[in-house]
């Protein structure tokens, strides 16, 4: 998928407000704490041009999933903050967002093998799905491998999701017979992969640019940019999984992909959150 407006769901609008400024624990600085007051989290959206009905059916979904809990702020007011496992869930995905280390040869690679009983059959989707969103390619059927730094947070999803059962994780180099360059290309499909960076460099290095021109950061425009390019970022270093630089093609994308939002995040995200701490405190 390349056209990033597809991907701003509410929902996805939702996750990406909580992990930006949604949390009470370690994370981007100046946080709300505590639950986000319904009517705030519904006016906050309503900036990104989400209703208040599909703000209300997204938390309900959220909800359901078990990563939004219900609460009540400070002042009384009904909200909704992260469950420890939304929680565990988005710090996962800090390290990969905000500063994922580049990954070197010499790192090696986790291999994850697994054997689901034909009458489980449907967690054999849901294993594949869910090794796939984490960056994983397939070297052989029911083989999957992706380099060796997404090795606690695939433990962590797959007990999260009890999925630990039906796999073994081991850690190794690639040994051969093909070249790891040539391997590379076939486990992953790094046309398609950069293709996603170049997608959200044709979209955010102008409002990168725009914003340079600028002399002032307004909150609300700050907060609104923010949290689109959060969105559209969020979900690329899930789908390159951070190989390392001798193992991909000399025009590869991602680093000046990573270097927008870089700067992007410098920009905007402190002076979203002094925005977002107005509409939590209210009137």
């Amino acid at each position: 998928m390349t056209d990033q407006q597809t991907q701003r769901t509410p929902r996805s609008l939702i996750v990406t407000f909580y992990g930006a400024y949604g949390r009470d624990e370690p994370g981007p600085a100046d946080q709300p704490a505590g639950p986000v007051p319904v009517a705030a989290l519904i006016r906050l959206l309503g900036v990104l041009g989400v209703d208040p009905p599909s703000v209300r059916s997204a938390v309900s979904r959220l909800k359901r999933r078990g990563l939004l809990v219900p609460g009540r702020t400070v002042t009384g007011a009904a909200g909704y903050g992260l469950s420890d496992a939304g929680r565990q869930l988005l710090d996962d995905g800090d390290r990969r967002i905000f500063g994922r280390p580049a990954a070197r040869l010499s790192d090696g690679w986790v291999l994850a093998v697994f054997s689901v009983p034909e009458e489980e059959r449907h967690k054999r989707h849901l294993l594949r799905s869910r090794l796939a969103r984490l960056g994983f390619g397939t070297a052989a059927p029911g083989v999957w491998i992706a380099p060796a730094h997404l090795y606690e947070e695939t433990r962590h999803t797959l007990e999260r999701l009890e999925l630990a059962p039906y796999v073994e994780l081991f850690t190794g180099t690639h040994a051969g017979f093909a070249p790891t360059a040539s391997s590379v290309a076939r486990w992953w499909d790094l046309d398609a992969i950069a293709a996603q960076h170049r997608a959200f460099l044709a979209e955010q290095e102008p409002v990168l640019r725009r914003w340079s021109r600028r002399r002032t950061v307004p909150g609300e425009a700050a907060y609104h940019d923010y949290l689109l390019a959060l969105d559209a970022w969020r979900r690329l270093p899930y789908a390159d999984p951070g190989l390392p630089s001798p193992l991909l093609p000399e025009d590869w994308p991602g680093g000046r992909a990573a270097k927008v939002f870089g700067r992007l995040h410098d920009t905007l995200q402190a002076a979203g959150a002094r925005y977002v701490r107005e509409v939590t405190a209210g009137p």
